[in-house]
């Protein structure tokens, strides 16, 4: 199959009348999905031209991803952004698209004008009344190709501007394959989105069930904030696999949540996006100990992972999580800074990767595409292309790869070179500290940690002079009663900052 629609109908063939997609509000079987995204699919097809995008501005919910498909019935691609950006950042998103098609809701249509956009929109539920036009839609199906664009991701840039990064049909095609037979996610799966559409971890979560026919429970973003009320949410609807950022996950186990409810269905609870502190994983593996958990890890232009890590048995907490080994049809490796491979144990690298499902780079972006995107002599002397994550990362002599942190998160401190995240990790292994993130002001001259937990700066500091060097030991400690996330799922070390500057 070269085309992701080609699943969805095939799903919807078998499970016609099996739910695919609920909220708290709605829900659509495989069946209705199928329809109204021709619907939709019409709708787009009309005003659209083949490998165009088109961008959908709602809040997650079933509609939203009947819209999606609908893009994709219609010969386009998908470009989900969210109804709260600043008009600014929406600006920068259409000054890259050039869309000739927004689908939106009448309540955001003032946000596009102000973003200054003048092309064609058309209102969600308009287009779901559309006649179907399965001429108009098979043609458009004809001129696909498995190389053709299916979904833009944003992600922000090193200069500021946002930058797309266009991901193929056959990329998903076989990365969800692989994924799916590896965690063997099958129909009978309920799966507990967390991520907002407009981030890859959801790709997992919506594509998994497309090609298996599970079910996909969306879950409310206000949720994320009352750990009971997410419980009685994952309980009442009998989530069985969790794909969520760390974040996420240790909000519930760091409030407590488990004290008040178990979400017993749940069988598999796979993890990214942040290094996960021991303590947090060991809550979450007491809670439900017959469950499987796996570390994940990978960035947006490959495809959302490249390795995985199954975790058996509880963590010690001086003990590093590893993030394992490639996904089939990978090949992860690391360079030196002048592009030597490195395949000693435990030399540090950057994090590289080849093989299946990288993204076609950044749209409308050659310069940027060319940088990070390179080509080189495989180990079999066939020339291949590979990303260069911007990651760190070492070969354990286990054999499996480990995260060593972000090469932007390597400061230049007082003349020393710092690693945030090795701050963290001494962090989070101190009784009484849920999780924590260290953060320096805009000039490089205060180094800050903020943490959630019982303990006081006091013995924090005492601690981590223990077991740091002085200059890696923050100058300002901060207790917080909860770290600020990002909107999908990440600590917010922006918003750290500021608060740390506005301290000053």
């Amino acid at each position: 199959m070269k085309n992701i629609l080609e699943y969805l109908e095939r799903t919807a063939e078998k499970y016609p009348g099996r739910t695919a997609v609920e909220d708290d509000k709605e829900s659509l079987t495989w069946k209705e999905l199928a329809n109204l995204s021709r619907r939709m699919g019409t709708a787009a097809g009309k005003r659209i031209t083949s490998g165009d995008p088109v961008v959908i501005l709602a809040p997650k919910g079933p509609l939203a991803l009947a819209a999606m498909f609908g893009a994709v019935y219609g010969g386009g691609f998908y470009v989900n952004v969210d109804p709260g950006f600043p008009s600014e950042r929406l600006r920068e998103i259409f000054r890259v698209l050039h869309p000739k098609l927004v689908l939106i809701r009448q309540e955001e249509v003032p946000l596009i004008r102000q973003a200054g956009y003048t092309g064609d929109y058309c209102l969600l539920h308009e287009a779901a009344g559309e006649e179907p036009d399965l001429e108009l839609l098979e043609r458009r199906r004809k001129d696909s190709r498995s190389e053709d664009i299916l979904y833009g991701i944003f992600t922000s840039g090193s200069t500021g501007t946002p930058k797309g990064i266009a991901v193929s049909h056959r990329a998903v095609i076989d990365f969800i394959t692989h994924f799916t037979e590896i965690f063997g996610i099958d129909e009978k799966d309920r799966i507990g989105n967390q991520a907002p559409f407009d981030f890859d971890v959801s790709v997992k979560d919506i594509y998994s069930a497309v090609m298996t026919g599970g079910t996909l429970v969306l879950i409310p973003r206000h949720l994320f904030s009352v750990p009971a009320a997410l419980l009685d949410y994952l309980c009442e609807k009998k989530t069985t696999v969790l794909i969520w950022a760390v974040s996420a996950l240790t909000m519930v186990s760091a409030l407590g949540g488990f004290k008040y409810r178990i979400p017993s269905d749940v069988r598999k609870v796979m993890f990214s996006g942040e290094v996960m502190p021991a303590n947090q994983l060991a809550c979450w593996q007491q809670a439900l100990p017959e469950a499987e958990f796996v570390n994940l890890y990978g960035p947006t232009e490959i495809t959302c992972n490249c390795t995985y890590f199954p975790v058996k048995g509880i963590l010690r907490e001086e003990e590093k999580l590893p993030i394992g080994k490639a996904f089939p049809g990978r090949r992860v490796f690391l360079l030196t800074e002048e592009g030597r491979e490195i395949r000693e144990p435990e030399k540090t690298g950057e994090i590289c990767v080849a093989g299946e499902s990288l993204s076609l780079g950044y749209y409308h972006n050659p310069t940027e595409t060319r940088r990070r995107f390179r080509e080189r002599k495989s180990p079999e002397g066939k020339e291949e292309r590979y990303y260069r994550t911007g990651d760190l990362g070492f070969w354990g002599k286990d054999g499996n790869l480990y995260f060593s942190g972000r090469k932007d998160f390597q400061i230049k401190f007082n003349g020393h070179r710092i690693e945030l995240e090795e701050i963290e990790r001494v962090l989070d292994q101190m009784p009484g500290i849920e999780k924590s993130c260290c953060v320096t002001d805009q000039r490089k001259t205060c180094l800050a940690a903020f943490y959630m937990g019982k303990a006081i700066p006091g013995e924090i500091r005492l601690w981590l002079k223990k077991r740091l060097p002085g200059y890696m030991v923050p100058r300002k400690i901060f207790q917080t009663e909860k770290l600020p996330l990002t909107k999908n799922g990440k600590t917010d070390r922006k918003a750290l900052q500021k608060r740390l500057e506005d301290r000053k």
